[in-house]
């Protein structure tokens, strides 16, 4: 099955103009200095941070957390909160509308990204996410095993994973269905009995006049030119961020019934609501 959501083709955006080149000049600016000026302190902390803590990374991820809501701040989208991410031992699971995700989560606490394997490979992407421990996966239940391992020595020193469950980003407008091999690994029993996952709700707000997919990066559509989109936009809209109560994994009997009680709890207050999800159709593999 394809890891990458297509639909019909992104919108056509219409130059920027002068105006809005000068903006997206400025902004730019400022969110590279942001961002990699964050990135060089982190290296620079995690110099020191790992040789006396190892995986355990005290400090590192507040940079991270920092780094995250000063890009926001850069990029103007206001962020409204609903309930409070949970302090205890597991992950959190969340529908995925943009590489904007990344940052709207990150700016809430101190978190670690479950990813597909080829991002570590992506120029830039790929290097942050190297930097702030990201955890990179291949979406095969043949690497169930490993991957099993990998989260509990994570989970072990205390890190909160985050991964999207959808396995790709939409429009925004949607939620697909739940793939549920990865909630295979939080089943055993050497995880299962000690862990909760926390279903998370991101749902993008365009610009008034704009076009409700505005935030949405899907399919083949260009990192650069959304990027550019977001920063010569004149306005921006806002991101709607649900924190659901968290979830004990040991009060599932097995991944599919997991996965569709979190895929619920996204749904609930997300606007595409719980059309098609039929006990049939709910959740993917």
């Amino acid at each position: 099955m394809s890891t990458t959501w297509n639909d019909a083709p992104p919108p056509l955006a219409a130059a920027p103009g002068v105006t809005g080149w000068l903006r997206a000049v400025l902004r730019g600016l400022c969110l590279g200095a942001v961002v990699f000026g964050g990135l060089v302190v982190l290296l620079a902390v995690r110099l020191v941070e790992r040789p006396l803590c190892g995986m355990d990374r005290p400090v590192t991820p507040h940079v991270t957390r920092l780094v995250c809501r000063w890009a926001l701040v850069t990029l103007r989208l206001r962020v409204e909160v609903t309930g409070r991410p949970m302090r205890t031992p597991g992950a959190m699971v969340a529908n995925h509308a943009s590489w904007l995700d990344i940052f709207v989560l990150n700016a809430q606490g101190c978190l670690y990204f479950v990813s597909k394997s080829e991002v570590a490979g992506w120029p830039g992407i790929g290097w942050l996410a190297r930097a702030t421990g990201t955890v990179f996966i291949r979406r095969d239940r043949r690497e169930a095993a490993a991957q099993t391992r990998l989260f509990e020595e994570r989970l072990r020193h205390g890190h909160r994973l985050v991964f999207f469950p959808e396995g790709t980003s939409t429009d925004g407008q949607r939620i697909l269905p739940f793939k549920t091999t990865l909630f295979a690994a939080f089943l055993v029993p050497e995880l299962a009995g000690r862990l909760t996952i926390q279903a998370v709700t991101v749902d993008y707000r365009a610009p008034e006049g704009a076009d409700p997919r505005f935030y949405g990066w899907w399919g083949d559509m260009s990192f650069g030119a959304h990027l550019l989109r977001m920063l010569s936009a004149p306005r921006q809209g806002r991101v709607l961020l649900t924190f659901h109560p968290g979830t004990p994994v040991s009060d599932h009997r097995d991944r599919k019934t997991l996965a569709r009680h979190l895929e619920l709890q996204v749904r609930s207050v997300h606007p595409a609501g719980p059309a098609g999800t039929g006990a049939g159709a709910l959740t993917g593999d």
